[in-house]
């Protein structure tokens, strides 16, 4: 796996931070109130998310034994301690922990300490360098997929996706793929799947079968298969968040019977 990952989150994590705060400021008091793509947050919930993770990062709170283990539900349960926040208090969490965050993944790119495993509840393990894409994945994917339009409902432009936002974004998300769902995900590959992602991130990785039913699949970069699934780096995002069905992306060659268990149950968080 450590040959698809790389250490350009970081700089994907500030800029996608910056688009967040641009937006931010052009946001009415009313906009933040309205539902957002995300099923069940508002406008503002999206941020009180992206605040309560950097939040965390930087002081992590004491054990919660009323916390939820799922970890989506578990982000559910950090938006509603906000729903009674001000509108200008959630943002002021996002616009203080934020930058302390990228500070603290800034840390985490160089040394010893950086290839040190982390453990993430509900999402994994990961080296401490690559906490920095997991910031860039949600940063991108919530304010893209979740606030702005076409999906969301606020019209405001940001600039065009690139190849230094998405890759990283899809780093994170290709090495969390065999982890978050675990042997429940494993059961659905029978044979390397390509998975060839084109645009801005493009990149193809092929996704291996496990070597015994308890085991995790793996990934690794360049295709290696018969199989393959052929999407764009943006749409992926999308899609394997179950955000969008991928049925409506997605193109297959080869036996897509063996492809169509895997898309079906593929739900990176």
């Amino acid at each position: 796996m450590g040959d698809i990952l790389s250490r350009n989150g970081l700089q994907a994590a500030r800029e996608s931070a910056e688009q967040l705060n641009d937006v931010i400021a052009q946001v009415t008091d009313a906009q933040w109130d309205l539902p957002s793509a995300c099923a069940g947050w508002r406008v503002i919930d999206i941020i009180a998310h992206l605040a309560a993770l950097a939040h965390e990062a930087v002081t992590p709170p004491p054990p919660d034994p009323s916390a939820p283990t799922v970890r989506e539900r578990y982000h559910d349960y950090r938006v509603n301690q906000r729903r009674a926040y001000t509108h200008a208090q959630v943002i002021e969490e996002w616009q203080t922990y934020g930058p302390r965050q990228l500070d603290l993944l800034e840390e985490a790119q160089d040394g010893e300490r950086s290839e040190e495993t982390v453990a993430v509840p509900g999402l994994g393990t990961y080296p401490r360098h690559m906490l920095a894409n997991t910031m860039a994945f949600n940063v991108f994917c919530h304010l893209r997929n979740d606030m702005l339009a076409p999906d969301g409902p606020l019209p405001i432009r940001v600039p065009a996706p690139t190849d230094g936002l998405v890759a990283p974004a899809v780093k994170f998300m290709l090495a969390g793929l065999p982890q978050m769902q675990g042997t429940e995900l494993t059961a659905t590959v029978t044979e390397p799947l390509v998975l060839r992602l084109t645009g801005p991130g493009a990149m193809t990785v092929t996704v291996h079968p496990a070597d015994a039913p308890n085991e995790l699949l793996t990934v690794s970069s360049g295709r290696d298969g018969f199989i393959e699934i052929t999407s764009t780096a943006t749409d992926f995002i999308r899609w394997a968040t179950q955000r969008k069905n991928w049925r409506d992306y997605c193109q297959i060659t080869g036996d897509r019977s063996a492809a169509q268990p895997f898309l079906d149950r593929l739900n990176i968080i």
